[in-house]
Order: C-alpha cells, then sequence, then structure tokens
C-alpha cells in the first residue's frame, strides 16, 4: 500500500514512524513542514523536517521527542561565550546536519534533493519532502505584535496569545513534482496529529495541494486525519491553546471542522468516543481508537488503524 502523510512536529514524526513500521520499505512518503523553517548562526535549520527524519532514523531524543538522543552541546556553549543567542538550541551532532544542508543549497542544490539525500545517508527506507521548494514562513500575530514562527514557540515558550496566524510566501509557493506525483499515486494519504494550525496548516497552504489531495479523494482514496487534541488537550504544544484564542474550541469537534474539506475520517482517542456523534454532524466519519502513542507498539498499532481505515 503506498501511503503519504502530511506531517510536521513530534505528533506527526511519531506516527510517521508507525507506518513506517508497518508498511513494506519504500511505501511510505512523509510531505513535511516547512514553513517553521528558520537560519541560525548562518545555517539553514528545518525543525519538522529534521523531527520526522531523527525519528524515522531511529536517532530522535525519545524524551524531548526532538534532536537527536545522547546530544552533546558544547557548540552551543561556545556560542554563548562568543555572545551569540543560544535560545535556539543545536546539538553537536544536529549541527553537522545544518552544515551538511546549508553546503548542498548554497552549491544549487533543490531542499527536496537534500532532504533525499539526508534521508538515504541516515539509512532512512521511506521518502522525506518538503511540501514545496519555495520559501514560506510561518507568523503569529500577538497582542504584542507580529513573531517570526521560531521567536513565538522556542524563545518565547509559546506564552503569548496567538490572534491571527498567516502563512507568508505561501501564494506565490508550488507544490514540488515529487509531492504532487505521490499523492497522484497514493493509496492512502494521512494528515499527521500535527498541529492543524501551524503544521498541517501551511503545508494545505501552498496552492496546488488542496486540488491534489481533492484529485486523489475523487478517485477513491481514503484521507484519514488523526485528531492531535485528547479530552480537551494537545498531547504536545500550543494546539489546544492556539485553537481557543482563534475563535474555536480544544475539541475534536473543532479539528473535525477544520478538516472537513481535507479528510474523510478523523480518528479520535477512546477519551473522546462521547463526542463521536458531534464530530459525524461536522461531515467527517469519526473513528475511535486508542491514539497516545506511548512506545513503538502503539504506534504501530495506531497505523494499523489509519491504513485499515476506509
Amino acid at each position: 500500500m503506498r501511503a503519504v502523510a502530511l506531517a510536521g512536529g513530534v505528533g506527526g514524526a511519531r506516527l510517521a514512524h508507525g507506518l513506517q513500521r508497518v508498511l513494506a520499505p519504500g511505501e511510505l512518503v512523509v510531505v513535511v513542514n516547512v514553513a517553521d523553517d528558520l537560519e541560525r548562526h548562518g545555517l539553514v535549520v528545518s525543525p519538522d523536517q529534521d523531527t520526522v527524519l531523527y525519528t524515522l532514523a531511529g536517532l530522535a531524543d525519545r524524551e524531548r521527542g526532538w534532536g537527536l538522543a545522547g546530544e552533546t552541546w558544547s557548540a552551543l556553549d561556545q556560542l554563548g561565550r562568543l555572545g551569540e543567542e543560544t535560545w535556539f538550541a543545536i546539538g553537536d551532532r544536529d549541527l553537522a546536519l545544518h552544515v551538511v544542508r546549508t553546503a548542498r543549497l548554497r552549491a544549487g542544490a533543490r531542499p527536496t534533493e537534500v532532504a533525499l539525500e539526508l534521508a538515504a545517508r541516515l539509512g532512512v527506507p521511506s521518502r522525506i519532502l518538503p511540501v514545496t521548494d519555495d520559501t514560506i514562513r510561518t507568523r503569529v500575530r500577538t497582542p504584542d505584535g507580529w513573531l517570526d514562527f521560531q521567536d513565538y514557540f522556542v524563545r518565547l515558550r509559546c506564552e503569548p496569545e496567538v490572534l491571527e496566524v498567516t502563512v507568508d510566501g505561501a501564494a506565490r509557493a508550488r507544490p514540488t513534482p515529487e509531492v504532487l506525483a505521490s499523492l497522484a499515486t497514493a493509496e492512502r494519504i494521512v494528515v499527521c496529529p500535527s498541529n492543524p494550525v501551524v503544521s498541517i496548516g501551511p503545508i494545505m497552504a501552498v496552492p496546488g495541494m488542496p486540488a491534489a489531495v481533492r484529485a486523489a479523494r475523487d478517485r477513491g482514496v481514503p484521507v484519514v486525519a488523526v485528531s492531535p487534541i485528547v479530552a480537551g488537550r494537545a498531547l504536545r504544544g500550543p494546539a489546544d491553546r492556539m485553537l481557543v484564542s482563534l475563535g474555536g474550541q480544544a475539541s475534536v469537534v473543532e479539528v473535525a471542522r477544520r478538516y472537513v474539506d481535507l479528510a474523510d475520517i478523523l480518528v479520535i482517542d477512546e477519551a473522546d468516543a462521547g463526542l463521536a456523534g458531534q464530530v459525524a454532524a461536522t461531515g467527517i466519519r469519526p473513528l475511535v481508537a486508542p491514539t497516545v502513542m506511548t512506545d513503538d507498539a502503539a504506534r504501530a498499532e495506531l497505523a494499523r488503524a489509519v491504513l485499515a481505515a476506509a
């Protein structure tokens, strides 16, 4: 079964890992959000892509959910001594990835080419694709004005209230040929339990993506989304608070409303089984299953449930 997963962040990476475990090598394509990319210390950093990469390579720090296991921080400490800002923590081994990526991009390689090369070098059997090779950037409006996403997410630890979200450059961006080809041949499309606003939202903000997913649905390909909200709370990150501050609710029902034009099925946790009727009323079909991925077995179990949904 050829599956395409739309992913960003820790939740998306974990389900992608589960999908990789249950699918044959080469059958999974993960389309990742690149709107939270940034440049630090002269290097190009792609946080969502790298979280997916390290997780699928079996190298991720499982306690933090991001970065590499067994990481050290000598370079970051020295940068601080030299007067550089260190609020965005880059570990020593992680630094190597950004050096290689930046060198390849400056030599003229496409971001997609670099992503595929890095995955191959780390032994990942799946394809990890940036949604676009164009530059797009998420910005959030707070009571104190507009912020770049990483300023809000990392430097300010998601503390400001988010009143508005925009994706700069999205209107001029286009999906890559590799992404469009993967969607055109997919037998399942999975919307991972990533933040609907700042992970999945930027992916679908790229013109051409909604039409490509709709074309897949029209030919009978199930699109299955997994809610990142469980019992009114986000398991990781600020999705619950963000949904509320943007005028919605922190619930699976709100996720259903946001995904009704994107997905056919919304997988909700057993803790939210009582809301299945309200989810169905939005026009998306609910599927109740355990969605809290506590270990590799739980990741694989959820992946099987998602792939079996139709």
